[in-house]
């Protein structure tokens, strides 16, 4: 799917899920729902999209967000940068520590992944 027909996309496969997601409660649980909804997954993520995806942070006695919902904004050759929407702030992500694909989000689903509570804060020991 190009850019403009991506930015343009009315399609959206969780407004209908949403409630059956959220009412699972466990963050696990609703990622692993969300994974289903969401495929098929992509390879690497696109500067200009949002994407959620399964992280673990390598930094010791960091908090992070195993379930990042993110925009992304650049991509490297060490990693990727992008919004994430469940801290409201800019974050970098390695490659290596990506532990999934990634499940493209279309805009008009974004507002719905928002209410979702599957974010996962934990602290890296």
């Amino acid at each position: 799917m190009d850019q403009r027909k991506y930015l343009a996309s009315e399609i959206n496969r969780v407004e209908e899920t949403k409630d059956d997601i959220t009412a699972l409660g466990e963050s696990d649980s609703m990622m692993l729902a969300l994974m289903e909804v969401l495929s098929p997954p992509e390879p690497v993520p696109l500067p200009g999209r949002y994407y959620t995806f399964i992280y673990k942070a390598k930094t010791p006695r960091i908090e992070y967000d195993t379930f990042p919902l993110i925009a992304c904004l650049e991509v490297y050759e060490w990693g990727f940068r992008g919004v994430n929407y469940h801290w409201g702030d800019f974050r970098n992500y390695d490659w290596e520590e990506v532990q999934s694909l990634f499940y493209l989000v279309y805009p008009a689903e974004l507002s719905d992944m928002r209410s979702i509570p599957y974010q996962n804060f934990t602290i890296n020991n």
